[in-house]
């Protein structure tokens, strides 16, 4: 009975191997025998540009956002800005209006749906034959618009997602959060050079606008749906690594936790929304990727709650058991004491991981529970980040 206890008890242990180990050595293994794709040559003519800017109560950064995108060196008569104020009831509307000289638009929604509602509003008035989709609490580097509209060069890409870089300022999640940032864009590159990325940034990512979906339920992440959408017409979806976007971490774990919870949530709906695309007999190896690189890692947390039953049953029987009950609840421990760590103050390296995982796998369990209740989620309280 032991037995069957640790494998249980092992069950998101194997899981989670395979999600962040096994599927990224093999896509390396076969991105070796294959050629790297070449980025298209800069075009003769830029294609005409519509950034968009959804804003939810964002006077704290809507105007840095909005002088760094008319920095960038996209030309600007080839270039059309857009901010969706999402019922916003601060000032971000007036001071928007005062960048209506430089070129920049306001559309504001009467009332507020949320950002993927926001981002289709967008859509409605865009002039661009591609639109870029920018966060409101991000900085792009000068040259990342061209980088991203680069890759439309090639024909056969219906979305380019940009390059997250965390701009972190606390040491007690800024390893850990610009770490994994760090992995995920790595292996977002193995995914285009055999194919195509499953999920697009939500912080910066463009798309064809022919391709936007416009009855997209509220609910769903639109950076997620892109990609998905992208496949479904014949397209693929790259990460493009000069398309640098600078994202200010999120204020502490516990914010963090919150803000995984949400886009995870989101995430499996999408997920569910368009699971006929985890058919490999129609989808073959996007759908091999979308499965490995979305559900695996989704499906660990769905196991933790039997695999914590199972740890209790095999302490009971067996001394290797009660060493990894024990193992589990100190580093649990060091997760909270890693939680409410002073902001500012410098943690002990293996607290901040401890702390990390914890908060990843109770947002885990807080998005399956909220998917298995219906408990949808179109519009939330912007995550805090610093300016």
């Amino acid at each position: 009975m032991s037995d069957a206890a640790a494998v249980i008890a092992l069950l998101p242990v194997g899981i989670a191997g395979y999600a962040y180990i096994g599927y990224p050595l093999a896509l390396r293994a076969a991105a070796l025998l294959r050629a790297p794709v070449p980025v298209p040559p800069e075009p003769a003519e830029w294609p005409a540009l519509t950034v968009t800017v959804p804003a939810y109560n964002a006077e704290s950064s809507i105007r840095g956002v909005l002088q760094n995108i008319l920095a960038t060196d996209y030309p600007a008569d080839r270039r059309q800005i857009v901010v969706i104020s999402d019922a916003s009831t601060d000032r971000t509307d007036s001071m928007v209006r005062e960048l209506e000289d430089e070129g920049v638009e306001l559309v504001r929604l009467p009332v507020r749906r949320g950002k993927t509602a926001a981002e289709g509003a967008a859509a409605r008035v865009a002039r661009g034959s591609i639109i870029v989709n920018v966060d409101a609490g991000v900085r792009l580097l000068p040259h990342s618009l061209r980088a991203l509209v680069r890759a439309f060069g090639d024909p056969s890409v219906g979305v380019a997602s940009g390059r997250d870089v965390t701009a972190a300022d606390d040491s007690t999640v800024q390893n850990a959060e610009s770490g994994y940032v760090g992995y995920e864009m790595w292996l977002r590159g193995l995914e285009s050079r055999l194919g195509g990325i499953v999920g697009a940034s939500g912080c910066f990512f463009g798309i064809r606008r022919e391709l936007v979906d416009l009855s997209l339920p509220d609910a769903l992440s639109r950076d997620f749906a892109s990609a998905l959408i992208a496949r479904d017409h014949g397209y693929r979806s790259v990460s493009v690594p000069d398309a640098v976007c600078l994202v200010p971490q999120t204020r502490g774990l516990e914010a963090e936790l919150e803000r995984k919870a949400r886009t995870m949530a989101r995430g499996l709906e999408t997920l569910f929304y368009f699971r006929r695309l985890m058919n490999p007999w129609r989808f073959g190896g996007f759908a091999f990727r979308l499965i490995s690189h979305k559900l695996c890692r989704w499906l660990v947390s769905l196991s933790l709650p039997v695999a914590a039953l199972a740890v209790l049953w095999w302490s009971a029987e067996s001394e290797t058991g009660r060493i990894v009950l024990a193992a589990l609840l100190a580093g649990a421990a060091m997760g909270v004491a890693a939680m409410r760590w002073p902001r500012g103050r410098l943690a002990p390296r293996l607290m901040v991981i401890a702390g990390y995982l914890l908060a990843s796998n109770v947002a885990g369990a807080l998005a399956w529970s909220r998917f298995f209740t219906r408990q949808r989620t179109a519009v939330w309280q912007p995550t805090s980040r610093p300016a």
